[in-house]
């Protein structure tokens, strides 16, 4: 997993519970890289899961919950460190339904080694958009901060739906309705 997902994990855990509290899930975890991470390095996906566990052991707040408000604050960062990515579109829906043929082209090139989600796109219309979100690390609820954020960045107001195809949640649909 890419160093920058990383880093604005602890960044978002700073900013909204303190630093205390990285220091807490730091410290409640085996991690191979002991918890240094740099924004362009790429580290072990099960370091985000022990973090993820220990800042909801800590907090209280389900791994879910804490993983969509991950991909909520992730969005903001990824904009900083790419802003010509997002800038090149006029709305989200636009962006989302690029997702595999522009974002992440655009991410490989920077990132050859990222393992990305797949987002197979099942219906699109000027207001919606249904998509099929796969990944083998099941991380459906920050995809679902990111789309959230994504319309509230282009000052829009949104209804996302999301059905679980298997327990893991490896395979999600997504039915996104912009409203207004």
């Amino acid at each position: 997993m890419k160093g920058i997902v990383f880093t604005e994990f602890l960044e978002m855990v700073e900013a909204t519970y303190g630093l205390e509290v990285v220091d807490i899930i730091i410290e409640n975890c085996d991690l191979p890289s002991g918890g240094a991470y740099t924004s362009v390095g790429t580290y072990d996906f099960n370091e985000m899961v022990s973090l993820i566990s220990a800042l909801s052991n800590t907090t209280g707040i389900s791994q879910q919950n804490l993983l969509y408000s991950f991909g909520y604050y992730l969005f903001e960062g990824l904009v900083s460190a790419h802003p010509d990515v997002v800038s090149s579109y006029k709305n989200p829906i636009g962006l989302l339904y690029c997702i595999e043929d522009h974002i992440h082209v655009h991410v490989k090139k920077l990132y050859p080694d990222a393992e990305l989600p797949k987002f197979k796109i099942l219906s699109r219309t000027d207001n919606s958009l249904e998509m099929i979100y796969s990944s083998s690390r099941g991380l459906y609820a920050l995809a679902h901060g990111l789309i959230v954020k994504t319309f509230e960045h282009f000052e829009k107001v949104v209804k996302v739906d999301y059905k679980l195809l298997n327990e893991s949640g490896t395979e999600v649909r997504f039915e996104i309705v912009q409203n207004g």
